[in-house]
């Protein structure tokens, strides 16, 4: 292949703050410019798109996709997307003749529509979504057709920005979410009680309540004890957040296809406190707090109690585990790192395909 950069456009649902499109951002920002020039489509804009342009990579946002491909005319187009059929992302793909076709399936989903045979490699997010993606649908996963890559984390700078005097005995918890109910657990409420009996002044930092939380919080009196945050936008402002706790306190009853809100809070040297979920629900939470290394797995809103408490009254332990979580988040999850192997990735997918410039 000559030096003439290889055109890769990622296509994706919306430019909002969800970890899929922060995934996207850090993935088309930090390919290396000289071997390949990134662009990004979206039907619906919002706040990454301004992000992405600054950083000098152009945006496509709104109109029609094969319109963008026509104009762009890229090598390959790298899909995000949740796993199940979307013909409106696909069918454009097929009918452009796109050269080489990658998608990320972040809920680790089977297509068995015919407008997936347009897609040339599969990339979960997590171990955990390979492996239950083949036990669910037979499929092996062939290297040259499924693989895993983990979502990129700018663990650099939260090492560079974590505060080296972190009071590991603060009795003080983060949680960090989108406000959506699907990302809740009942667990994440109800431990609540149970520790503030033990720990009177327990302070829980919220970001992404719901309703039903705030309402909790009233009807057991404990608006002492839970402070709201309002969203935030970069990772200066995550940072900052969990700069101010001692632990992440993770619940989410649906589970985690990865944890992006996990491995940052890792990279921040932060033990991380979450539960397993049940049946074939997403549990790739438990690939990345490993129980008694990383953070403590509880199963019950008593044992989620007790793990905090036993993190406040442990110091020495818990900066162990958070020191062991930044240096696995620095060792698997590094953006720089990650964003190599997908460019491996997409070299070799050319290769194979006897696509040359």
């Amino acid at each position: 292949m000559d030096a003439s950069p290889v055109r890769v456009l990622h296509v994706i649902k919306s430019l909002g703050l969800g970890g899929t499109e922060k995934v996207m951002q850090f993935f088309v920002t930090n390919l290396d410019q000289s071997r390949f020039t990134p662009a990004v489509y979206s039907p619906a804009n919002g706040v990454r798109a301004k992000q992405i342009r600054a950083s000098g990579v152009d945006t496509f946002v709104g109109g029609d996709l094969l319109s963008v491909l026509g104009r762009f005319k890229p090598q390959i187009v790298h899909v995000h997307r949740a796993g199940w059929p979307e013909p409106e992302l696909l069918v454009p793909l097929k009918r452009a003749r796109v050269p080489a076709v990658v998608e990320t399936n972040v809920f680790g989903r089977h297509d068995p529509s015919p407008q997936a045979s347009v897609i040339d490699h599969t990339l979960f997010v997590s171990r955990f979504c390979l492996t239950r993606f083949s036990h669910a649908t037979g499929i092996s996963p062939h290297p040259g057709r499924y693989t895993y890559l983990y979502n990129p984390v700018d663990t650099d700078f939260f090492a560079k920005v974590t505060r080296p005097d972190r009071d590991y005995d603060a009795p003080a918890a983060g949680r960090i979410s989108r406000p959506d109910p699907g990302k809740w657990s009942r667990m994440a409420l109800d431990f609540l009680p149970l520790l503030v009996r033990d720990v009177p002044d327990f302070r829980y930092h919220i970001i992404g309540a719901i309703p039903e939380a705030v309402e909790f919080v009233r009807k057991h009196g404990l608006e002492r004890n839970v402070v709201l945050h309002d969203p935030v936008e970069t990772d200066a402002e995550i940072a900052a957040f969990l700069n101010g706790v001692s632990v992440l306190a993770h619940g989410n009853d649906a589970g985690e296809s990865f944890g992006l809100a996990i491995a940052e809070a890792m990279a921040c040297s932060l033990p991380v406190v979450t539960h397993p979920s049940e049946g074939l629900r997403d549990n790739a939470q438990l690939e990345l707090v490993e129980h008694g290394v990383t953070g403590l797995v509880a199963n019950s809103a008593e044992e989620y109690a007790k793990a905090l408490n036993y993190l406040f009254s442990h110091p020495v332990e818990a900066r162990r585990m958070g020191q062991a979580g930044r240096d696995k988040a620095a060792r698997l999850y590094r953006m720089q790192a990650i964003t190599r192997r997908l460019e491996a990735l997409y070299l070799e997918l050319l290769r194979r395909k006897g696509i040359t410039q």
